[in-house]
C-alpha cells in the first residue's frame, strides 16, 4: 500500500512538473503578441536563451544521459550553420532558401555523418578524458578546414547571405523556440525509453552494461548522432539570424563551454537543468556586457568554480534534495 501511495505521488510530481512546463511554453510562445521582440532587447535574451538550451540538451544527452563527455559541440554547431549557409550560397536544392526547413534539416545530417564517422572510432577504442581530447581535436580540424577552405568556405571572411528577406525577429524567436522544445522532447523520450535505460547502464558501467547483452558501441553513437543533429539545427538558425556565418564566430569555444556551463549549473541528466541554466546563464551573458561590459566571463569563471564546489548536482539537485520535489524518482527508489 505504501509502494502503491508513494507511485501515486510520483505520479502527481510529474504532472505538476509537466504543466508548469506547459505553461512556461505557452507563456514564451505568445510573448511577441504582447511584447515588441525586435526593439526590445528581452525579446534577443528569449531568442538566445532558445538557442542556449536546444545546444546544452544536446550536450546533455550524450554527456548526463550517456555518459560520454563530448568536447564536440562547437564543431556541430558551426558545421550545420555552414552547411545551410553553402548550400544557400551555391543554390544546391533550389528551393526557397530563407528559413527553409530543408536546408534546415540538411544542416542537422551533416553533423550527425560527421559524429558517426568519428564516432566509431573515438567511443569504440577511447574512454573518459581521451575520448573528451579526441572530440576536442576534431572540433579543431573542422574549424581549421573552414578557416583555411579557399573560395570553398570563403576562408577567414565567411559566406555573406542575402539579408533582404528579413522583416522581423518574430519568426527566428518562434522557430528557435520550436527548437529548443523539441530538443527537449526528444531527450525526454528517449531517456524514458529503453533507449534512456541502456544509456544509463553505459554511463553507469560501460562493462557491466555489455555483460547484459547492451550494444554499447550502438546506443553511444546513436546518443552522440542525435546530439550532433540537434545542435547543427541551432546553428542553421543562428545563420539564419547573422546572414554571415564565417569560422571564428560558429566555430567558437562559446558553442562548446556554454552549454556545459549551462548543463552543469541546471543539472546533469535532467530535462529542465537545461533551462535553467539557459535562463540563467543567457541572462548573465546578455546583461553583463550591458552592465560590467568585458568583466563578465569573470563572473562566469567564479560561477564555474562555486558551482562545482557548492552544487555539484546543480540547481535539480538541491531540488532532488527534497522528497516531494524529485521528479519521480524518490518515492520509486525508497518503496524498494
Amino acid at each position: 500500500m505504501k509502494a502503491l501511495q508513494n507511485l501515486s505521488t510520483s505520479g502527481k510530481w510529474k504532472l505538476t512538473w509537466a504543466a508548469l512546463a506547459a505553461v512556461v511554453v505557452i507563456v514564451l510562445a505568445i510573448m511577441p503578441f504582447v511584447m515588441d521582440v525586435n526593439r526590445s532587447y528581452f525579446g534577443y535574451y528569449l531568442f538566445i536563451v532558445c538557442l542556449y538550451a536546444t545546444t546544452a540538451q544536446a550536450w546533455n544527452l550524450i554527456a548526463g544521459y550517456a555518459g560520454q563527455i563530448s568536447l564536440a559541440g562547437n564543431a556541430f554547431f558551426g558545421l550545420g550553420a555552414y552547411t545551410m549557409a553553402m548550400l544557400w550560397w551555391y543554390d544546391v536544392t533550389k528551393t526557397w532558401y530563407f528559413f527553409d526547413p530543408l536546408l534546415m534539416i540538411l544542416a542537422g545530417i551533416a553533423p550527425v555523418i560527421l559524429a558517426i564517422i568519428i564516432g566509431y572510432p573515438l567511443l569504440s577504442r577511447l574512454h573518459g578524458d581521451y575520448f573528451s581530447f579526441g572530440t576536442l581535436g576534431v572540433g579543431m580540424i573542422v574549424t581549421a578546414l573552414f578557416l583555411n577552405g579557399g573560395n570553398f568556405t570563403r576562408g577567414a571572411e565567411g559566406i555573406y547571405l542575402e539579408s533582404s528577406r528579413f522583416t522581423s525577429l518574430d519568426i527566428y524567436y518562434w522557430v528557435a523556440l520550436a527548437l529548443a522544445v523539441f530538443a527537449t522532447l526528444v531527450v525526454y523520450f528517449m531517456s524514458n525509453s529503453r533507449i534512456g535505460l541502456a544509456l544509463k547502464a553505459i554511463r553507469e558501467d560501460e562493462v557491466s552494461a555489455a555483460s547484459h547483452g547492451i550494444n554499447v558501441l550502438k546506443y553511444k553513437i546513436l546518443a552522440f548522432a542525435v546530439s550532433a543533429f540537434l545542435a547543427g539545427v541551432a546553428g542553421s538558425i543562428f545563420g539564419y539570424y547573422q546572414f554571415h556565418v564565417e569560422p571564428r564566430g560558429f566555430f567558437s569555444m562559446n558553442w562548446l563551454f556554454y552549454p556545459i556551463l549551462m548543463v552543469v549549473l541546471g543539472g546533469t541528466g535532467t530535462i529542465l537543468g537545461p533551462w535553467i541554466g539557459a535562463f540563467f546563464i543567457g541572462a548573465l551573458f546578455a546583461y553583463g556586457d550591458v552592465y560590467v561590459g568585458g568583466y563578465h566571463p569573470i563572473l562566469s569563471g567564479v560561477l564555474i568554480v562555486l558551482v562545482m564546489k557548492f552544487m555539484p548536482g546543480g540547481i535539480m539537485g538541491l531540488v532532488g534534495k527534497v522528497p516531494e520535489l524529485r521528479m519521480g524518482g524518490s518515492a520509486g527508489r525508497r518503496s524498494k
